[in-house]
């Protein structure tokens, strides 16, 4: 669910900040929940905002992916490769991400401006200097953390770029090193995940015995209707990844409040989290998840004999 703020929450942050959380790139529409028009109007004029097309945005250290790229003879790949075909990620790199080939020696000055990859890329790989959209999923797919892979993947499937079928087929005929991960993120991914925040807080879920959420399912009830970020229908469990917009108001605090409330009063559980908890803190992320899904397991079992007894039906 999209959420307004409250006095003293976003309302300071900066372009460059504001897209960084979104995942490197976003939409316009993204960009206008966490700051306002004249900070994006200001940013476009000073050159701190990047537009990448109608409508689109993109962080200025970008641009300097393929120049890092050609100084060491080399191509823009993995998470810099994902930002340039248009896909949000989970961590912008502080230096690009370039692949050389395996045999390519570096001087020692060439680490302080990229992130090395090394292998054998064959021309049908590489488009402009750039790895071609299979080859930068294949790349993060096998090769970057569990969560980084997944928000790739997710906002791959998100803008269209791939189908879940043609996931599932790339993941398939992957072989060596990565592959087993590879198969494990595309059978997890969603173009549902609006942002790489809810990826990761997915990928964090998914650790947890005994926890389905599925993201963007509506919940309703007579006279209600509310789609939150993550849900476990059969737990009555409801995940929140909690991003705060720039533009607030009491009539926005209100609603808010009611939207849980009311999923409360319905005999749903309903937990919370920050940008600051997923990004920063995940072992808390996890053991509240889990002590959360414990506890539900429990008031389950507890309620179906009590349910049975009284000849009621579920």
């Amino acid at each position: 669910m999209r959420r307004t703020s409250g006095p003293g929450t976003l309302t300071g942050m900066q372009f460059p900040d504001a897209l960084t959380r979104l995942g490197g790139v976003a939409t316009r529409a993204q960009v206008l929940e966490l700051v306002s028009r004249g900070t994006l109007r200001r940013a476009l004029a000073d050159g701190s905002a990047l537009r990448l097309g109608r409508g689109r945005y993109g962080l200025v250290g970008l641009a300097d992916a393929p120049r890092a790229a050609v100084s060491v003879s080399g191509v823009v790949s993995f998470r810099s490769a994902a930002l340039h075909h248009g896909w949000a990620v989970k961590t912008v790199p502080v230096h690009p991400d370039v692949t050389v080939p395996r045999k390519r020696h570096l001087r020692p000055g060439d680490r302080s401006v990229i992130t090395p990859h090394f292998a054998d890329l064959g021309p049908d790989r590489i488009h402009d200097g750039v790895t071609t959209r299979r080859q930068t999923l294949e790349d993060c797919l096998r090769g970057l953390p569990f969560d980084e892979a997944l928000a790739v993947a997710d906002s791959a499937l998100r803008r269209g770029s791939i189908q879940p079928a043609g996931l599932s087929a790339l993941a398939a005929g992957l072989r060596g090193a990565g592959s087993g991960q590879a198969r494990r993120v595309a059978a997890a991914a969603s173009g549902r995940a609006a942002n790489p925040f809810e990826s990761v807080l997915r990928a964090l879920s998914l650790e947890v015995q005994g926890l389905a959420l599925v993201p963007q399912l509506p919940v309703s009830a007579p006279g209600f209707w509310v789609q939150p970020d993550l849900v476990d229908p059969r737990l009555r469990l409801v995940v929140e990844a909690d991003s705060f917009s720039w533009h607030g108001s009491r009539g926005a605090l209100r609603e808010d409040a009611r939207r849980y409330t009311n999923l409360v009063a319905r005999g749903w559980t309903v937990l919370r989290y920050s940008w600051e908890d997923v990004m920063l803190d995940p072992d808390h992320v996890r053991s509240t998840l889990a002590m959360t899904t414990a506890l539900l397991a429990r008031q389950a079992e507890v309620r179906v004999p009590a349910l049975r007894h009284s000849g009621a039906r579920r």
